[in-house]
């Protein structure tokens, strides 16, 4: 893992030396790229450099413990390397997790929809809540949220509520909120005090860039033929059955 996080921190050198060094020839629409590029990395060049710290405290410590012969200087000095021991530990699980390939879509916008289930009208306040929780992270987060569809119930809550967040990194952060999100709780709507139990379903899709598909014409086949079956008149008696076929070349 060493071997690769040191490949990781030179890329971060090199990516930062094109953006910072005017002499180095850097076309001014690569920019963007780059700078994206240098950030992506940037957590993983932070966590490995703590994790060098950690380290290069532990060596050092392990050679006080050599040397020194004051028992309170020994205590001092095996209670702070117990501490470091469990740093370097969290700093090497967190780059175990940085390190792993990032799904394509984590920086996609996403459309949640959010639908009432078991539980009828607290249900229905269940999914109110759950949308105005997404709504209020979103604000912090800075991102944008616009309701697409909404189905309200006389008491304020949505049977359904279809809504797009769109921001940085919106699905890499919301991708496992979709499931069912069970609540046990008295509902305002609850007159004797009792518990109930509401089910609401929770869908994240992150949205999907257009695609430019072009066809040649040349490519499309045209058949014409006459239908089959009942119809209405002449039905069996004109080409009114029409089949278009794709045929690129090989």
């Amino acid at each position: 893992m060493y071997d690769k996080l040191k490949a990781v921190e030179k890329r971060y050198n090199d990516l930062n030396e094109l953006l910072s060094d005017p002499q180095n020839y850097c076309p001014a629409i690569r920019i963007p790229e780059i700078r994206e590029r240098a950030i992506r990395i940037n957590a993983i060049v932070n966590k490995f450099q703590d994790l060098q710290k950690f380290v290069k405290e532990l060596e050092e410590s392990k050679k006080i413990l050599e040397e020194e012969q004051d028992p309170e200087m020994l205590e001092m000095v095996e209670e702070d390397l117990g501490k470091v021991e469990i740093q370097k530990q969290k700093a090497e699980e967190d780059l175990k997790v940085l390190l792993l390939p990032k799904d394509p879509r984590d920086d996609h916008n996403v459309i949640v929809e959010i639908r009432a289930g078991t539980g009828g009208e607290e249900a229905a306040l269940f999914s109110n809540d759950l949308f105005r929780m997404y709504s209020r992270y979103s604000e912090e987060k800075k991102w944008q949220v616009e309701i697409l569809s909404s189905n309200l119930t006389g008491k304020g809550g949505f049977k359904e509520v279809i809504f797009n967040i769109s921001g940085k990194g919106v699905y890499s952060r919301l991708k496992y909120e979709g499931g069912t999100h069970r609540v046990q709780r008295v509902p305002d709507t609850e007159s004797q005090g009792r518990i109930h139990t509401s089910a609401v379903t929770v869908a994240v899709l992150p949205e999907v860039e257009d695609v430019d598909i072009k066809i040649n014409p040349a490519d499309i086949k045209i058949d014409v033929y006459r239908a089959s079956g009942p119809g209405g008149q002449s039905v069996n008696t004109t080409d009114s059955a029409v089949a278009l076929h794709t045929c690129p070349p090989e």
